[in-house]
């Protein structure tokens, strides 16, 4: 099991019937803790925020996660162990999932073959078959979301699984993962299963290579590879490469369900479109039951086993393929998503040289020219500071990464310093991105598209280190420093909290105001409020309030789909390489600050 998190001040000690151990991650819409119950069992237990609690929406989006859950809790043993929606902390307990990912094991002993292999593809369809029966997408299937128990593949992370409406509806929204993506994700077209199937396809091929079949040296150039080049499936044996080519059609129409696929590996006849039965996906399942690193016999054996068991009334309930679901992600304490796999992997395979148009204006110019212009936002130190030469920073920082994974050369790419007046730069044309603490907003979508989050903000204060002020109640009477434009003292006092304002001239004088005594807070954005901090090494902290949710996006012009998903996986791959915590740690680690490490849920790109 990956490190856990001690609990932080205001985390429950106990959900019903689990006391809290520790945190496995967090998201946008609530924390992931590791709960244990009187009697020993262990569960991931989500919990929605505080701050949404009385909003009736994210409390619907909450059933709704369980909902999911509860669908195919027929078809697998992770099942869900208790949960409330209505009282004062929503939460939802599932069994917890432990187990090396895929790509750890593929990482760590080489590529699938023969049985083992033979064994995983079946257990990955049934999964993947049971999960579609129970009307729902997974929408990022990847080697990360399959866990290899001693009893089986499992299938984890719903985080932006989507349940299917009556009339077949998923979504036009481009997330995933790039280097699994279907083409229709990447073209904004719709998105169902059959995006899962490609997904199974490519997952297959990674398995067997250790490589991803669409892998390129950055984001843009496994992007083209989906959507214009065929996979090289000469590494997978016969039986399964005919299967595969099927599920990597271009044309998701051509592309065979989970169901078919199921029934051709364990050597069923078509059945015109039949859906699959309790009883293939308990063959299926107990086909795939072996360790898949270590067991002996044959998947066709252990087929045929199940068949006879199958036929004589074996209950679907006790199917070893497992699915669980993660509406905020899938928690470390779940073998969830491992780092990402060294350069040299991806880019073990030649990268065609791209046509002349990859259907996106921004990575169009910028295969021309090699530059790209960034909006920033100066004056923030820590952020974004320019004092001679070039401006540094976090979000410098951050968009010199995306830059690089756009294929832009480092003298290529040109900072403008825009202000507040963020979406106005790319409205414009000032500016191709931005990246400058703006938060994603509905009323902002209708200006410009975000990719992103590259990262989670929170509303909070800074204070000195030994103030006492650790709560929002312990703000009450105290004096808290208001700079021109802040808006987080008005979320203070909506919550009845009665303070002393200590007016200042600008955030810096703020800082000022806290670091000589004048003030005893300083409140901001928390990224923000502690890069100012970080000057006076030592001797400020956050006090960990978090008032309100502030994700970060990148702003670029609105319906250039392709160069949007290409940013969201730069971002991803700065969470997944851990060069995004590195970046948290050099910028903000002189301030008693634990910020979000956890990559944020990607947003649909507009």
């Amino acid at each position: 099991m990956s490190e856990i998190e001690p609990l932080r001040p205001g985390d429950p000690p106990r959900l019903g019937d689990f006391e809290l151990l520790g945190r496995l991650g967090e998201g946008g819409q609530g924390v992931v803790y590791l709960g244990e119950s009187d009697d020993g069992t262990r569960a991931a237990v989500k919990l929605l925020h505080v701050r949404f609690t009385g909003e009736e929406h994210a409390r619907s989006r909450f059933a709704r996660e369980l909902q999911a859950a509860r669908r195919v809790e027929a078809f697998c043993t992770a099942r869900v162990l208790a949960a409330d929606l209505d009282g004062e902390t929503p939460y939802i307990a599932s069994e917890l999932i432990d187990g090396p990912s895929l790509r750890q094991v593929v990482r760590r002993d080489g590529p699938l073959a023969g049985e083992t292999l033979e064994r995983l593809a079946i257990g990955t369809a049934t999964a993947l078959a049971a999960i579609h029966r129970a009307g729902i997408a997974h929408r990022d299937f990847k080697p990360d979301n399959v866990l290899l128990a001693s009893d089986g593949p499992r299938v984890v992370d719903f985080g932006i699984a989507k349940i299917i409406d009556e009339s077949g509806t998923i979504t036009t929204r481009a997330v995933g993962t790039p280097a699994y993506m279907a083409p229709e994700q990447i073209a904004g077209d719709r998105v169902g299963c059959p995006a899962d199937v490609f997904a199974w396809g490519s997952t297959m091929i990674f398995a067997a290579t250790g490589r991803a079949p669409f892998g390129g040296d950055t984001i843009v150039a496994t992007l083209h590879r989906v959507i214009n080049h065929e996979a090289d499936l000469s590494a997978l044996p016969d039986g399964l490469r005919e299967i595969v080519a099927g599920c990597l059609a271009k044309d998701q129409e051509r592309r065979p369900t989970a169901d078919e696929v199921l029934r051709r590996l364990l050597g069923h006849p078509a059945q015109d479109g039949a859906e699959v039965s309790d009883a293939e996906l308990s063959e299926g399942a107990q086909a795939a039951t072996a360790d898949l690193t270590r067991g002996t016999g044959t998947a066709r054996a252990r087929a045929t086993s199940a068949r006879a068991a199958a036929a004589g009334g074996i209950a679907a309930a006790a199917l070893a393929v497992a699915v669980a679901f993660a509406q905020f992600g899938s928690p470390s304490g779940a073998g969830g998503a491992t780092a990402r796999p060294p350069a040299t992997a991806a880019a073990s395979t030649p990268v065609p040289t791209p046509s002349p148009s990859t259907g996106s204006p921004l990575l169009d110019r910028i295969a021309r020219t090699r530059t790209i212009t960034i909006g920033y936002r100066g004056g923030l130190p820590g952020m974004a500071l320019k004092r001679s030469g070039a401006p540094s920073g976090f979000e410098i920082d951050v968009a010199r990464r995306i830059a690089a994974e756009l294929k832009v050369p480092a003298d290529g790419v040109v900072f403008k310093d825009v202000g507040i007046r963020r979406e106005e730069a790319v409205e414009s044309g000032a500016v191709d991105l931005v990246v400058a603490n703006l938060s994603i907003t509905e009323g902002r979508r209708g200006r410009v598209a975000f990719a992103g989050p590259y990262y989670l903000a929170y509303r909070d204060v800074l204070v000195r280190k030994g103030s006492g002020i650790s709560s929002l109640e312990d703000l009450r009477g105290r004096r808290v420093c208001v700079a021109p434009g802040t808006t987080t003292t008005a979320l203070i006092r909506d919550r009845g909290i009665a303070f002393e304002a200590v007016e200042a001239d600008d955030m810096a004088e703020c800082a000022d105001r806290v670091a000589d005594g004048t003030a005893d807070a300083f409140p901001g954005d928390d990224l923000v409020v502690a890069g100012f901090g970080a000057r006076e090494s030592g001797e400020f902290t956050i006090a960990g309030l978090r008032l309100r949710r502030e994700p970060y996006g990148v702003a670029l012009r609105k319906g250039d789909r392709l160069a949007c998903a290409a940013v969201t996986g730069a971002i991803e791959a700065m969470y997944e390489d851990g060069s995004m915590k590195e970046l948290l740690d050099r910028h903000f680690g002189a301030v008693g600050f634990r910020p979000a490490t956890a990559r944020p849920r990607p947003e649909p790109c507009g």
